[in-house]
């Protein structure tokens, strides 16, 4: 059986849809109303949207339901969605904390309450009957202020058992304004050990690449290929990879065709810079990672030689997956050291 490493996932965008509807149908009666049915329900909630800042209204819709009592139930079913239907053997979560705590309560009060939600989510990610290793990354967001993001930043520092980097994520049109805050931020997480990666290039509106030199691994990127090749060869050079989200483009208008994708994979592979394919938002889309996989070889995007690049270079790339191989070669080697005890047992 072949395992998986999931690098790109966002704790909101996750739950599924039939997970979500069955929540509401228990906790929001009012909610329930708003759709005749669940498939009324599921076509609003995983249709396509016109823009990336439309898509990410969506997001606000399950932050508001992922509350310190209600996490363990979602992240419970996630896990469990994920080694049964995807086999994966490593999961990175990525959220923004400040976003769980309550509305009701300061700024400050809400920032105290960020390390009681990593604790949860934490805790809630190690389940022993689904054997995934899990890792959370901490996203600061565009449209909350310094000191949030920036305690968002020290949470990470503080919880080494539990995080594995920081990103940055809330859209980035909202990026440029703010650049010298995202360098300062960026640096200050260097400067305490942090992995770090960013949602960037993924639409003409994150174009920054004074940002690219402080990523050890880039959200999306794929305009780089597609509109800036030229920085192709500091990205090799840097070893930076690609979290690339097929379904996502299509889901945002950023692409208007998945096939625009070859492109990107070819100028990636000629350049020598890595890709882990990834989901992004699952739940959101409504698809798991092997039928991304799927997609991209149906499509005639990449070819299973290419397809199993992404593969090692996921695990290669993951920030918490202390391995060294995949599993799958973990596996080899276990079946070998066993074949060859028992030909010594044998003789």
């Amino acid at each position: 059986m072949a395992l998986y490493a999931e690098l790109h996932r966002h704790l909101g965008g996750s739950v599924v849809p039939r997970i979500l509807w069955g929540y509401f149908e228990r906790h929001s009666d009012e909610f329930i109303q708003r759709f005749e049915d669940y498939q009324e329900f599921e076509e609003f909630y995983t249709k396509p949207r016109n823009t990336l800042e439309e898509y990410l209204e969506l997001h606000t819709l399950v932050e508001s339901v992922q509350t310190i009592e209600t996490l363990p139930y979602f992240i419970y079913r996630l896990v469990r969605g994920a080694y049964i239907f995807e086999n994966l053997a490593y999961l990175e979560l990525r959220y923004t904390p400040y976003l769980r705590t309550p509305e009701h309560l300061s700024q400050s009060e809400r920032i105290d309450k960020m390390a009681e939600i990593v604790d949860v989510v934490g805790k809630a990610s190690k389940l022993s009957e689904y054997p995934i290793v899990t890792s959370q990354i901490l996203c600061m967001h565009s449209r909350l202020p310094y000191e949030v993001n920036k305690a968002i930043v020290d949470l990470a520092a503080q919880n080494r058992q539990h995080v594995c980097a920081i990103d940055v994520a809330g859209g980035d049109s909202a990026y440029k304004e703010r650049m010298d805050e995202w360098i300062e931020l960026y640096e200050y997480a260097l400067s305490a050990g942090l992995n770090t990666t960013g949602h960037l290039y993924e639409t003409k509106d994150g174009c920054h690449a004074e940002l690219l030199p402080y990523l050890m691994r880039i959200g999306h990127g794929i305009q780089i290929p597609l509109l800036y090749p030229d920085l192709l060869p500091d990205v090799a050079r840097r070893g930076q990879c690609l979290e690339v989200c097929p379904t996502t483009y299509i889901k945002t208008g950023t692409l208007e065709d998945i096939r625009q994708l070859k492109l990107v994979f070819e100028r990636c592979f000629d350049a020598g810079v890595d890709i882990a394919i990834c989901t992004d938002n699952a739940g959101l889309h409504n698809v798991r990672l092997p039928f991304e996989y799927e997609n991209l070889l149906t499509y005639d995007i990449i070819d299973f030689a290419m397809l199993q690049a992404c593969q090692d270079a996921a695990f290669r790339h993951a920030f918490a997956w202390t391995y060294g191989e995949r599993p799958a070669l973990l596996l080899n080697d276990l079946l070998h050291s066993q074949r060859q005890k028992a030909a010594i047992a044998n003789r």
